[in-house]
C-alpha cells in the first residue's frame, strides 16, 4: 500500500510523527507537511511565489518533504509533483476538532478535499487541543472499521474527529452547524484580533458530528469537495429547457 501522509500543524507537529510511525505497518509512506503552522488555510493554494520544497529527516526510511505552503499544496506536490498516486491519504492528527461548519476553515480537511479532486482516498482525523494520546491509541480500531464497512466504496473521502477524554463507540455522521464563532478585538491603531468562542447547542442527535463528538464518540463523516446545491439544480435544471 502506498500512504501520501500530511497535516496542517506543520512538519515538527508530534501527533504527525506518532501518526506517520503507525501508517509505516500499512505500507509505503511517503510525507509532504508544511514547514509551519497552516490552521485555518482552508483549500488555499499558492501560485503566486516560488515554494520552497526540501527533503526533511523525519523518520529514517520515510521519505519526506517540508513543503513551504498550504497543507492542500502538499497533497497537491505528493502527487502531481512526484507524479504519484496513492491507495491512502491520510491529513492529521490535528490537535482541535474539525467538526460543522469549521470544516471549511480547516486545513487538515482541505487536504482532504484536494486529494479528492486528484481522484485520491483518504481521511482527514482531528482531536481535541488537550491531547491526541486517545487518537492515537486508537488509530488501529478507527482503520478498521473504515475496512471493514468498505466505507471507500461509498465515498472518496471521510472527516474523522476523536473525543480527547473518552471513546464510547464509532459512529457514522454528517456535518453538524456552527460550533465555533468568532469576535473581533480591537487592540488599537486599526489593529484587531479574532477572538474564536463555542457556540455548540448539544441536542445529542448522534448522526450528527458535533453532538456524537462531544458525547464521546469516534465521527466519521462522509465529505465530498463538490459543491453544487444538487436540491436546488433539480428543481431549476428546467429553466435550461
Amino acid at each position: 500500500m502506498r500512504i501520501l501522509i500530511t497535516n496542517d500543524d506543520g512538519i515538527d507537529s508530534p501527533s504527525l510523527f506518532e501518526l506517520v510511525k503507525w501508517a509505516m505497518k500499512l505500507g509505503e509512506v511517503t510525507v509532504c507537511a508544511p514547514r509551519v503552522q497552516q490552521s485555518g488555510s482552508s483549500h488555499g493554494i499558492d501560485f503566486h511565489r516560488p515554494i520552497e520544497i526540501k527533503p526533511y529527516p523525519l523518520i529514517e526510511g520515510v521519505e519526506s518533504y517540508s513543503v513551504d505552503s498550504t497543507p492542500a499544496d502538499c497533497v497537491r506536490f505528493g502527487t502531481l509533483g512526484l507524479k504519484r498516486d496513492y491507495d491512502l491519504v491520510i491529513s492529521g492528527i490535528n490537535k482541535g476538532l474539525n467538526m460543522g461548519e469549521d470544516i471549511v476553515y480547516s486545513g487538515t480537511v482541505g487536504a482532504i478535499f484536494e486529494a479528492e479532486t486528484r481522484g485520491q482516498k483518504g481521511f482527514a482525523i482531528s482531536t481535541g487541543f488537550d491531547s491526541f494520546d486517545l487518537a492515537v491509541e486508537n488509530l488501529d480500531l478507527i482503520y478498521k472499521f473504515i475496512v471493514d464497512n468498505k466505507l471507500f466504496n461509498f465515498a472518496n473521502i471521510y472527516n474523522v474527529n476523536v473525543p480527547s477524554d473518552e471513546i464510547k463507540g464509532i459512529r457514522i455522521t454528517r456535518q453538524g452547524d456552527a460550533y465555533f464563532t468568532d469576535e473581533f478585538i480591537s487592540l488599537g491603531n486599526n489593529m484587531y484580533q479574532e477572538n474564536g468562542y463555542c457556540i455548540h447547542d448539544n441536542k445529542h442527535d448522534l448522526n450528527v458530528d458535533t453532538d456524537a463528538t462531544i458525547d464521546g464518540y469516534v465521527t466519521v463523516t462522509p465529505i465530498t469537495h463538490k459543491r453544487t446545491n444538487n436540491s436546488a439544480f433539480e428543481k431549476l435544471v428546467s429553466i435550461n429547457n
